[in-house]
This record gives C-alpha cells, structure tokens and sequence, in this order.
C-alpha cells in the first residue's frame, strides 16, 4: 500500500487495523517490521496521501477500493488441521463491509488464500440488506521479503483475477488503471478470479520444489564428492531452468511456502487427486528431512554429543534482510539442539528474543512452561564475537552478508578446540576457514576428510 500511495499521489490510501499498538507504531519512526527501503517510502507519503487508522468503519465508508490483506494461517485444529487455510480473517473482513457499506465498493483480495475463497466473500457481501452490489477482484501478491520494495516498483507482473461479466471486467480495468500509474500495461495480467487465486499457490509451490530439489541433491553431494555449487551452476546455466532457487540451504522458512503447499495438498486431496497431493506433499518432506539432516550432522561431527556444549547460531531470520522467523528452519535446529542438552546462543541482527519464543511455541511447541532451564539453556547476544567465546561451534543458519566480513582469526582464537563451522548456507570462504584451523561442515559440499580424490 506504500509503495501504490508513492507511485500514485493523487490516490488516498489507508490502511486499518484493529491493532491501537500496530497502528501507533506505523504512524511512528519505528516501523513494526523491518524491510530494507520501507521507512523512506512511508516518510516519503504518511500525512500526504498515507494514512494510518484505527477507524475502520469510516475508511471503508469512504474507499472505493478496499483491499483485504489479513492473514490466512494454516488450521491447527478441525477438518483439514495442518494443511488447510483458516479464512476466518477474510470472512470476518467481507462481514465488516457488508455492515458498514454505504455504497457499491470494489473489494480486492490481496492476501494469498485458497482457490474460490472469492466465493466465500461474495457470497457474505451480496448478504447485505441495502441492496449493495460488490464486485470481488483477485490479485496477489508476488513480493519477496527483503526486496519487496524493489520487487514492487519493478515487478515481473501484476496479476489481477475477476469475474468475466461486463461488471467484472470493469472492476478489473479500474484496477488496472491503479497499476498502469507505473508499470507497464504488458506486465499487467488479467484472468478470471479462480486463475488468479490458484497462481499464487502455484508459485509458491514451484519456488519452493526447486528448493527441495537442489537439497535432495545436496545429500548426494556429500555422499559422493561432488559439489552443490557446481551442479547448481552447471544445471543453471540451461536456460529451460535457469539459475534463480537453486542455492542449497538448510531448508526453506517464511510465511508462505509450507503454508501455501500445505494449501495446495488439501486442495488436491479435497477433490480426490491423491497422487498430486502426494507429489507436492513431498516437497514439504524433503525440507523437513533437510533440516533434520542438518542438525543430526552437527551432533555426530561433534563425537556424537552436544550435551552441555556452547554452540552459537548466527541468524534465526529465515532469510537475510528480514526480521520474520515464521517457519525458520533456524528454529528447527534449535529445537533439536535444546533436545540434545547443548547450551545455544544466538545471534541476529534483526531478530528479538521475544518473537524468538513466540513462534518457538507456536510452532514447535517448546516453551518455557513446558521445557525446564529453557531459558538458561538459550542466550541471545548482541554482539557476535561473545556469542563465539568458548563456543564448540557455529552453525550458519541466515546468510546475512555481515557474517562474511568477521575476523574469523578472532573468533577461531576464542573458541573451544577443535572448532567447528557448520555453513547451513553456503556462505563463507571454507578454503580459508580450513587454513585458519576450523573443522568445516557445508551443505552439499565434500568433506576433504572423507575423500582422497577431490
């Protein structure tokens, strides 16, 4: 919404939540989120045509269009617990319009959500007792968390889903009108609602298999002598593929990809496609086993014990340039380790303790009520170098470009003997860390212990 009161300025754009707290912190210098490039676009537009509001009723009231980005977790409990979306949020959202609504609105589904969630809306709007007339569009959104603001001044495309009737189409070209302020109309995708909600799940999904491919390739890597970073290249290099996603990793994390695949199985399963259910559902599999692999590497590197050993974490993001730790394949890992008794200590640069714990227990079930000495047995640091001292050994779990520029001679000299580096990203020198004396483990990458023909 930012980035459209930017590029549009002569469009009002408000943005409303039920959150006093979040509200008051977007109308504050210190965004609720981080996002490289975000806090100068909202100075650049809050007070002029960005605003910040509580007042829900009265923005709905007075918007023409009315955007619903709610979230959509997966369901924990219930039919399709694990794999379903909730849309309790966007239902409540269309209830809330149809209430308030003094005149015909367009309504915009901007969160990602199951295929003929639009249904579900129009329905509850063409509820409404005076005699309103809604048109519900599709049109999600394909940003990236660290580059969203480059990915939405830029975007590969727009994509916009609505109904094929005359009122429809008209919906989707005011809509379009909106976009076409600074993306090229060619990059503006019309289709009908269904398509559009169903291409947001697909490529998550497709992302995300590519991930879970090059990781399943990782474990052979290491087996045979091979190196991840060359068949990545090698096979990137086709252009049928491309090299974009075929970085090996510790696994995927974030918002959207498990969530949206998980969807995407309950959505196969639900109309009898057992065998696509199955297929994609392994993609979530592969990146479970990754994560696993990776921890159980550390324990049985370190003489199959971690008990009572310092181990520092850097990173718990689940990717660089953001603070989100939803489904962070660092937590995982942490997880594991606080399973095998190890003292952890962590460091990131955006990551508090506190969003630290509330997805620990969301997620994983652990806490402090349920786990004893937890919150002994898991210090978070400031300062990267004391999170080293008397370490047995780091593992990368977030490929922020800082942990490249240490003094890894510091670091090493400070650390218990030997020392090990456990590269969940592929990130550092390895060549140089070998020569400084670490013991290092990458993902897919050979082990110059175990081969003599590299």
């Amino acid at each position: 919404m930012a980035v459209i009161a930017k590029m549009c300025p002569k469009v009002r754009v408000c943005v409303v939540d039920i959150s006093q707290r979040q509200i008051d912190a977007w109308n504050s210098s210190s965004l609720p989120i981080y996002e490289p490039g975000l806090p100068e676009v909202v100075a650049e537009c809050v007070g002029r045509n960005l605003f910040f509001s509580t007042d829900i009723e009265t923005e709905i009231q007075n918007a023409d269009i009315i955007f619903i980005s709610v979230n959509t977790p997966t369901k924990t409990q219930g039919i399709g617990a694990g794999r379903a979306a909730n849309i309790k949020n966007c239902e409540l959202c269309a209830r809330k319009i149809a209430e308030v609504a003094t005149c015909d609105k367009i309504v915009v589904e901007k969160s990602t959500v199951p295929v003929r969630t639009a249904q579900a809306v129009n329905r509850v709007l063409a509820c409404n007792d005076k005699g309103l007339k809604f048109q519900v569009l599709s049109n999600p959104e394909f940003l990236a968390e660290g580059t969203a603001i480059p990915d939405l001044l830029e975007p590969d495309r727009v994509l916009i889903g609505g109904q094929q009737s005359e009122e429809g189409l008209a919906a989707i070209e005011k809509l379009v009108s909106v976009y076409a302020n600074w993306i090229p109309r060619e990059k503006i995708l019309t289709t009908n609602l269904w398509s559009s909600e169903l291409s947001k799940l697909v490529a998550n999904a497709f992302l995300a298999q590519r991930v879970s491919s090059i990781n399943s390739i990782s474990a052979l890597c290491e087996a045979t002598g091979a190196d991840v970073s060359e068949i990545s290249r090698a096979v990137g290099m086709d252009d049928r593929i491309g090299k974009r996603f075929l970085q090996s990793s510790v696994g995927f994390g974030g918002s959207c990809f498990q969530k949206d695949i998980l969807n995407l199985v309950y959505l196969c399963e639900t109309f009898g496609l057992d065998e696509c259910a199955a297929y994609w559902n392994q993609v979530i599999q592969m990146n479970d086993y990754q994560k696993k692999r990776f921890s159980e590497k550390m324990v049985s590197k370190m003489f199959n014990t971690v008990t009572g050993k310092k181990l520092t974490i850097f990173g718990y993001a689940f990717k660089k340039d953001t603070g989100d730790v939803r489904e962070t394949p660092a937590m995982f890992v942490v997880r594991d380790l606080i399973q095998e008794n190890a003292i952890i200590h962590v460091y990131d640069p955006q990551v508090s303790r506190e969003d630290m714990w509330t997805e620990m227990s969301y997620t994983c079930g652990v806490n402090k009520d349920n786990t004893p000495r937890l919150e002994e047995s898991v210090i978070t640091s400031d300062d990267p170098y004391a999170a080293c001292d008397g370490s047995h050994a780091i593992a990368i779990m977030t490929e922020w470009d800082e942990f490249k520029d240490y003094d890894y001679n510091k670091i090493y000299a400070s650390m218990a003997k030997p020392a090990f580096i456990f590269d969940g990203r592929n990130i550092l020198d390895h060549v140089k860390l070998r020569e400084i004396g670490f013991e290092v483990h990458a993902i897919g990458k050979p082990d110059p212990t175990a081969f003599d023909d590299l």
